[in-house]
């Protein structure tokens, strides 16, 4: 679904500096950059504003025309189909290799598409090169600006032409209670996560290829399901450390947990045929720690034999190995042939509403009678005098007690949470004890 806000697409062949550029008009670090060509692969998409207009921005993969590989071509496919709705192009090229047969190339595809675009001359960080610049007017554009991404340089005096150019934003109204649910899709690599997402929206919306790794930066791609508004986080495959080599895998790790934190619920693919490892253990492990809810769906169902066997085996060895996310439901899926993935969804609006109740205080309080009011419930003369839901999203429930040690014990702690779940409707969502000394 559209913002409503007027779109500017940043595009250019590979290590020009889009998303440097991408990083400077959303005013933070928000896809990766790095010195390695090609970092930047699927299209990313934020907001930017500037004297007081604001517009959506997005970052393509640099883009090599007519190349047969992957990804390349995925790149040029899904670069044409958001240039073709953008109000603004920014074609970005390097101002100290001059004009290549690519950008030539590109120019051409930019000017059958009919975009108002600005080419815009990276790395012009001297006079000099600022006068360079006026070589790429051959590309025949009316717009050449000589900028320095990294630096800033030139960048204000674009977006001042920038903003005369746009289209007045769409007024959209809110429903009552009108809210998105951020959903992360999280996993190892290569288990279907940008399969997935594009079954979900009903279109390729990321790139999809057979090689492990393809997704490096996080993707949101908006959707609304049965009157919902979603926001699909897409993670870059979380590898384990020992084979994360390149730069941008490493930052790619860094980032996937950072846009975890972004979400409200995870959804954790795993490979039906491989089964549950101790790599999923982990990357479940940081939505955990993060308080978002969970789901886990074993992806590739379709290339599984005797179902209902292997179903009750496959749940078992979840169980058995992500002990700690017992309150996560299975569901068993084929991202490929489409099998079960809307209920993704249900779960996902199921455990969003989950994560934000609120238990009222009588309620609490008839709970405290029942199950911890009385003396030697717990061992070690502990006690606990009184309980209150001190926050939402994930639900935190403080406890006053007499134990002077930092934390609970982790038997009471659990004993806490299984009473909790017993008597409130806490769906595929963690909940948090802290405690506080009665004085």
């Amino acid at each position: 679904m559209s913002s409503g806000e007027p779109l500017v697409v940043i595009v250019g062949r590979p290590n020009v500096g889009k998303s440097t550029l991408f990083n400077r008009l959303l005013g933070m670090r928000r896809a990766i950059v790095g010195d390695e060509p090609g970092i930047t692969r699927d299209r990313i998409h934020g907001r930017a504003e500037w004297r007081g207009r604001s517009f959506e921005v997005v970052d393509t993969g640099g883009i090599i025309p007519d190349e047969e590989a992957h990804i390349p071509a995925g790149i040029l496919r899904q670069a044409r189909a958001v240039i073709d709705i953008a109000d603004v192009v920014l074609m970005m090229v390097d101002v100290r290799q001059g004009v290549t047969p690519i950008d030539r190339e590109l120019a051409r595809l930019l000017h059958r598409s009919g975009a108002t675009v600005f080419v815009l001359a990276n790395k012009a960080d001297t006079r000099n090169l600022e006068i360079q610049a006026e070589e790429f007017r051959q590309l025949g554009f009316e717009h050449v600006f000589p900028i320095s991404a990294e630096h800033g340089l030139g960048v204000g005096e674009m977006l001042d032409v920038l903003i005369e150019h746009l289209k007045p934003a769409q007024q959209t109204v809110e429903g009552p209670g009108a809210s998105e649910i951020g959903v992360a899709i999280i996993g190892r690599p290569n288990v279907g996560k940008s399969t997935l997402v594009n079954q979900l929206v009903g279109a390729e919306r990321v790139i999809v290829a057979p090689e492990p790794g393809t997704t490096r930066d996080a993707v949101d791609t908006e959707l609304e399901f049965e009157g919902v508004r979603f926001r699909l986080i897409d993670t870059a495959g979380i590898r384990r450390r020992s084979r994360v080599t390149l730069q941008a895998e490493k930052i790619a790790v860094l980032m996937a947990r950072k846009h975890i934190e972004r979400a409200d619920v995870a959804v954790l693919l795993i490979d039906a045929v491989e089964g549950p490892t101790t790599h999923d253990a982990r990357i479940a492990g940081y939505a955990h720690e993060a308080g978002k809810s969970l789901i886990i769906a074993v992806n590739r169902w379709d290339l599984v034999e005797h179902k209902r066997q292997a179903a009750v085996a496959c749940e078992r060895a979840i169980r058995q190995r992500l002990k700690f996310i017992e309150y996560a439901p299975v569901i068993f899926i084929s991202a490929l042939t489409g099998q079960r993935v809307m209920r993704i969804l249900d779960l996902a609006q199921k455990a969003f509403v989950a994560r934000f109740q609120r238990i009222p205080t009588g309620e609490l309080n008839r709970f405290f009678r029942q199950y911890l009011a009385e003396p030697g419930v717990f061992p070690g003369g502990l006690r606990i005098y009184y309980i209150t839901q001190a926050a939402v999203n994930p639900p935190t429930f403080v406890v006053f007690t007499n134990n002077r040690e930092k934390r609970l014990p982790i038997s009471v702690e659990r004993y806490l949470i299984n009473r909790l779940r017993e008597n409130y409707e806490f769906f595929a969502t963690p909940i948090r004890i802290k405690q506080k000394l009665r004085t």
